[in-house]
């Protein structure tokens, strides 16, 4: 049913390639979008635990920044605490880290990672960047549409091990 469906939803939080946010919203207007949506955050200090996610992001003293005015890393740790902020079971990520350059993109794969494992929420991330695959817990490889079978999984991740990708 459409209520499922939101519940649903709400137990879900995204990281799209490009950022998302809001550009006519700071940082923590931006993070506290998300927690706006549940119902159990209206008689808490929303902005308060926008504060507190952006000081676990790295971004405490960024929090009245406008995304213009921050970096391309910057920008996608604010999308990872608005993402993270309402503690969602699932996290979906979309090419979270192909804007950024290899040691932003460690970084900010790195800072889910903790994150998630903080408050006990599944990460689910499609990449092309086989420089951060070695912080998965599992890797599914998907060619042309198709479930790579153990044997190509193994040949793949051997290669990755073996080159400088």
């Amino acid at each position: 049913s459409k209520k499922q469906l939101a519940l649903l939803r709400l137990n879900v939080g995204f990281i799209f390639q490009a950022h998302n946010l809001m550009m006519f919203l700071n940082a923590r207007k931006n993070v506290r979008l998300s927690l706006e949506l549940h119902e159990e955050y209206y008689s808490e200090n929303m902005d308060q635990i926008a504060d507190d996610m952006l000081n676990k992001v790295g971004l405490g003293d960024r929090a009245d920044y406008f995304p213009a005015k921050l970096s391309g890393g910057q920008r996608q740790r604010v999308a990872i605490a608005r993402a993270l902020v309402s503690k969602p079971k699932i996290l979906l990520g979309d090419e979270p880290t192909a804007a950024l350059d290899k040691e932003s993109g460690r970084a900010v794969v790195k800072l889910m990672q903790e994150l998630a494992k903080e408050q006990q929420t599944t990460i689910i991330m499609v990449t092309h960047d086989n420089k951060i695959l070695d912080v998965a817990d599992r890797i599914i490889i998907v060619e042309e549409g198709r479930l790579a079978n153990e044997q190509q999984e193994e040949a793949f991740l051997k290669k990755m091990k073996s080159s400088d990708h």
